[in-house]
């Protein structure tokens, strides 16, 4: 009667206490998954040195073209100077949603982020990205220079040499959702 009772007792133990610790575990890879990807996607985007900026216009064509990124911040917000008149501001007024492409240096790999984009011209911000230079393009920075902060919202990476592949099947990219 003991054993089965002390049998019973475990496997009780077992199941009930199984799924719990599963779940931890699950849940601690996700967190380490997650940050691989983004200290690899840091990666990418620094080495990359420039980027597209994808932007939508009024007839919902996306329209592409080559920036001169600052260097992402810890949650790999990406900010960019542009003239205030241009283009691309007046369709991040439109349409906030963005894409941004990098391609790694050395063609192996990439960082896509799809985000929300906002137009700043606070001095104070202003001053504090600025490439000395870009004075040519923006002799009067005061008025014709203006920020475009891009908040992540999701991200895909793919980097063969870093081991981050997509599905095998689909080649859908692994992917981090940002909160």
């Amino acid at each position: 009667m003991k054993i089965s009772r002390k049998f019973t007792i475990t496997v009780f133990l077992i199941l009930f206490l199984a799924p719990f610790n599963c779940f931890c575990q699950k849940s601690e890879t996700i967190d380490t998954t997650n940050r691989n990807l983004i200290n690899a996607a840091r990666e990418i985007m620094v080495d990359a040195g420039t980027c597209a900026l994808i932007t939508l216009d009024k007839e919902g064509r996306p329209r592409v073209r080559t920036m001169d990124p600052f260097l992402p911040e810890n949650d790999l917000t990406v900010w960019f100077g542009t003239n205030s008149k241009s283009r691309k501001a007046t369709q991040i007024k439109q349409d906030q949603r963005v894409t941004l492409y990098y391609l790694d240096s050395d063609a192996s790999g990439y960082v896509m982020l799809y985000g929300l984009a906002e137009l700043v011209d606070n001095q104070k911000e202003k001053e504090k990205r600025w490439k000395e230079e870009w004075e040519d393009f923006y002799p009067n920075n005061k008025e014709n220079y203006i920020l475009i902060k891009v908040i992540p919202e999701w991200m895909e990476i793919s980097s063969v040499k870093r081991g981050i592949v997509g599905d095998s099947i689909t080649w859908q990219p692994q992917n981090v959702i940002f909160n």
